[in-house]
């Protein structure tokens, strides 16, 4: 099931011609519906403030394994669509000197603020597009980091991609841990077995009000009354493609049966693993001139 299906979410479509053509218009619709969403995350932040304050990190084994001990070799991490900041600190406490986080969503963003302030955490927070993230971070970031449900909502993936490329340093690295687009193809059914749905996995984008119990479940606000929101399964090969067109050195790529968001909770234990639910890459920066 993907995070715009299931109960809660009956406003779906696809995006209209002239919606799809307009990237700026649908990256302007997200906003205001994740600024919505926000009122979730609002509720998570005590929760999240005691995590960064005991020296915790959100983050899954594979994104560790990838990311590693950042003590002493890791001047800045940049979280591009970083929302409201856990993972962002979970960077400082993997050793990240100063952590710096890309978002568009002004209330997310005062989230991000109010979770420094409790922490006492060296980081910065930038209000803007991530396909405008500003030039002054242009090759400062020894780790730039993104994933965890972040590409669905682009639509732009070479521009993305571009901008990946001038923010990390030299020597630095970029790590990405991302839902599997192979996942919008499947349901469970009844008893707990994987089933195919009728999504079509070259699909462009699609619209949609209300979110998943369990992405974001229900707000205060009804669905029918939410802004829409524009999503899309980015391929497997269009994202590597995307990072390579931007000279990105790829070192490794990676499919994990991960349920990263937590969206099939019953599925039979002895089906658990069999479909790849999430990957993740990791890749070194552009060669000079490249």
């Amino acid at each position: 099931m993907s995070v715009t299906e299931g109960p809660g979410t009956e406003h779906v479509r696809p995006a209209t011609p002239a919606e799809a053509a307009d990237v700026a218009a649908m990256h302007g619709a997200n906003r205001a519906a994740w600024d919505e969403a926000a009122e979730r995350y609002e509720g998570w932040l005590a929760e999240t403030i005691e995590l960064i304050r005991g020296g915790g990190t959100n983050l899954f084994p594979e994104e560790l394994e990838l990311i590693g001990d950042l003590h002493g070799r890791c001047r800045r991490a940049i979280h591009l669509q970083c929302a409201g900041g856990r993972d962002t600190l979970s960077l400082w406490n993997l050793g990240a000197a100063e952590v710096v986080g890309v978002d568009f969503s002004p209330r997310m963003l005062d989230l991000a603020e109010r979770l420094t302030r409790a922490t006492d955490a060296p980081a910065r927070w930038i209000l803007a597009d991530v396909l405008e993230t500003p030039h002054e971070l242009d090759g400062t970031g020894d780790l730039v980091y993104t994933g965890r449900g972040s590409l669905m909502w682009l639509q732009d993936l070479d521009a993305w991609a571009a901008v990946v490329a001038r923010l990390v340093s030299a020597a630095g690295r970029f790590v990405l841990f991302e839902g599997h687009p192979i996942e919008w193809l499947f349901d469970i059914d009844e008893d707990g077995r994987w089933i195919a749905t009728d999504y079509d996995y070259f699909a462009g984008p699609e619209a949609s009000k209300g979110w998943a119990p369990e992405y974001i479940d229900r707000l205060a606000r009804d669905d029918a009354d939410q802004s829409w929101k524009f999503a899309r399964a980015w391929t497997l090969g269009e994202v590597v493609t995307a990072l390579l067109r931007a000279g990105l050195r790829l070192e490794r790529v990676a499919e994990h049966p991960r349920d990263w968001w937590g969206g099939h909770p019953d599925v039979r234990p002895e089906d658990r693993g069999r479909i790849p639910l999430s990957f993740s890459v990791l890749a070194g920066a552009p060669r000079p001139n490249a």
